[in-house]
């Protein structure tokens, strides 16, 4: 991948809309409660988005394709992680990262990319859209598939898997919790090997509960879900399945919490732009790229720096490490 020259802070001023730009919404009309239908049409003829509506799973990368094709200068996502997650691979897929400024709309169940980007309710992500400062941030890939929040595998990748369409509306986030308590019983971990960097500058090798690799988000929280999105790297956790990681205990989202927030010798923390996962076992691991599940035996993860273009909330922070 070429990786177009960034500034070490990716600020670009608000110079305001040009009047002929033309904007797309993609909405996804099953995601979170389904109670926003009326509210967000009404913001998108205010703000002057047409509006297109998911048919199917995978339609969100069809029509955002299309609308870059078509000269949009603005693409926004409405819906959860997993509809963000379609509409920035089909402007990937048009080749329109540097044409289209991507804007997001959270009505989903997590909504956890949103937040991250300081972007938390409707009106507001309205706002943000019009007189928000514009950033360039980093975009992960798991081979040629693009993700924003967290390329996850482990654990979480299988539970997620498991929790339908139906039990997310029904349920919310809850529905996550329930799925994981249910998969950590019969989970035995996934092994793995890992090599960091062009020349496996560091290797891992075990069988892992979790892997977790955060672009926007960071692993472990520690009090800020938001990683440092303009800095080039992931942030990378591997929790190894051994005696003392207390696999039952990982099942509770507060002890998975508690846990990456530890000091110990079976969680190992990295900062790396790239990394290969291999399998070594003979059946492929899922995993889930903000919510949205491939199937491999082995991935190229990598960070494009400074590849996405859009306009984010007074929470968020450039650089939170600093």
């Amino acid at each position: 991948m070429t990786d177009r020259p960034r500034e070490p802070d990716a600020a670009v001023p608000d110079g305001g809309d040009r009047p002929d730009e033309q904007r797309v919404l993609i909405v996804n009309p099953a995601s979170g409660t389904r109670s926003h239908q009326d509210q967000l049409s009404a913001l998108a003829a205010e703000h002057g988005f047409a509006v297109r509506e998911t048919e199917r799973e995978g339609h969100a990368v069809d029509l955002a394709s299309e609308a870059a094709s078509e000269g949009a200068s603005v693409v926004a996502a409405a819906g959860g992680d997993g509809t963000v997650n379609e509409v920035v691979e089909g402007l990937v897929a048009a080749g329109a990262l540097d044409a289209v400024r991507f804007g997001i709309v959270p009505t989903g169940t997590g909504n956890n990319f949103a937040k991250n980007v300081g972007i938390t309710g409707l009106s507001q992500a309205f706002e943000v859209m019009e007189r928000g400062d514009e950033r360039t941030v980093d975009l992960g890939f798991a081979d040629d598939r693009p993700f924003l929040n967290s390329c996850v595998g482990g654990l979480t990748a299988e539970a997620s898997r498991e929790t339908t369409p139906e039990m997310k509306a029904d349920l919310g986030v809850v529905a996550y919790v329930l799925n994981t308590v249910r998969t950590a019983v019969d989970f035995e971990g996934t092994p793995l090997h890992i090599e960091t960097g062009d020349a496996g500058e560091e290797t891992w090798t075990g069988n892992a509960v979790l892997l977790l690799v955060g672009n926007g988000r960071r692993f472990p929280t520690r009090g800020q879900a938001q990683a440092d999105m303009e800095d080039g790297r992931f942030d990378v956790a591997i929790i190894e399945d051994t005696p003392g990681s207390n696999l039952a205990g990982l099942a509770r989202s507060t002890a998975l919490e508690r846990l990456l927030g530890a000091d110990a010798d079976y969680v190992t923390r990295l900062k790396t732009d790239r990394l290969v996962v291999s399998v070594t076992a003979e059946d492929p691991a899922t995993f889930s790229l903000d919510g949205e599940m491939v199937t491999a035996g082995e991935l190229t993860i990598e960070t494009r720096p400074a590849a996405l273009r859009l306009r984010v909330g007074d929470a968020y922070d450039p650089h939170p490490d600093s």
